[in-house]
């Protein structure tokens, strides 16, 4: 009996000696915490969804503290989060200009032939990895729906062959951008009137071959535009969003329509 007693006084003697340890050492090593940074935590959405391109809510909190990113760094949140943030670091907040993803593709079922059954894993990326391309544009949308797969917010949806972006949902976090093996998806302006649905790089003969609703690098949109923000280069047409007004010149001369007006 005494050897039991001993050997419980013995346990409970080193298990307080390393409780006290413990709180030495938490004391000592301890990092404080900005409460600026708990407070910013709070009105972040918590999705740690990865969109503003931290590791999660927490970090972005941080990096808004240390100044490092920008009150409106959250895309989820918007300008309403942004604003009360600005209120706790004490900082004015313009309301960013909504980005949303939109893909560079037209070549739809009725535009593109079917040119071989791919049958291997329904993934645009393995697919892409096969060295088989099942449409006769090799640069166009696979339509396995990969984007729509990483899409935290249900933003993408594939329709007859090609993906598509439902900008109300979008937030631009930009995860269809890194998934897709194609790199046909990019941001641009919520608000651009005109985007140009096409990433095929080859000559205009060329393209014609495989899609006809393919940009085949006229220029005619290029020199219809009076605010020179249309330019062609690799044989596919572009759009600077900071110079165009909206004319809609460029759609309405384009031969193939390959330049869409954004509802």
């Amino acid at each position: 009996m005494q050897q039991i007693l001993i050997a419980t006084g013995l346990v409970a003697a080193i298990g307080l000696l390393m409780g006290l340890l413990l709180i030495s050492v938490d004391r000592k090593f301890k990092v404080e915490v900005d409460k600026k940074e708990i407070a910013v935590r709070e009105y972040l959405p918590g999705n740690n969804c990865g969109a503003c391109g931290f590791a999660g809510c927490d970090a972005l909190a941080a990096a808004i503290v240390k100044g490092e990113e920008s009150v409106s760094g959250c895309p989820v949140g918007g300008i309403a989060v942004a604003e009360k943030i600005a209120n706790i670091i004490g900082v004015e907040t313009e309301e960013p200009q909504k980005m949303t993803a939109f893909v560079k593709c037209s070549g739809d079922c009725g535009h593109v032939e079917h040119r071989a059954n791919y049958v291997g894993i329904h993934d645009c990326a393995s697919a892409v990895a096969s060295g088989l391309s099942p449409w006769s544009c090799d640069y166009g949308c696979l339509g396995f729906g990969t984007c729509s797969a990483v899409c935290p917010f249900g933003a993408i949806m594939v329709k007859d062959g090609v993906a598509c972006v439902d900008s109300q949902k979008c937030r631009a976090c930009g995860k269809c951008i890194a998934a897709c093996p194609k790199h046909l998806i990019e941001l641009i302006p919520d608000q651009a009137p005109y985007a140009v649905r096409c990433s095929n790089r080859d000559r205009g003969p060329a393209v014609k071959q495989v899609c006809t609703a393919g940009c085949i690098g006229c220029r005619i949109c290029e020199k219809q535009c009076e605010a020179y923000a249309v330019h062609v280069s690799d044989n596919i047409s572009h759009i600077d969003y900071e110079k165009c007004v909206g004319c809609g010149a460029c759609a309405e001369n384009c031969p193939v329509k390959v330049i869409a007006k954004r509802s």
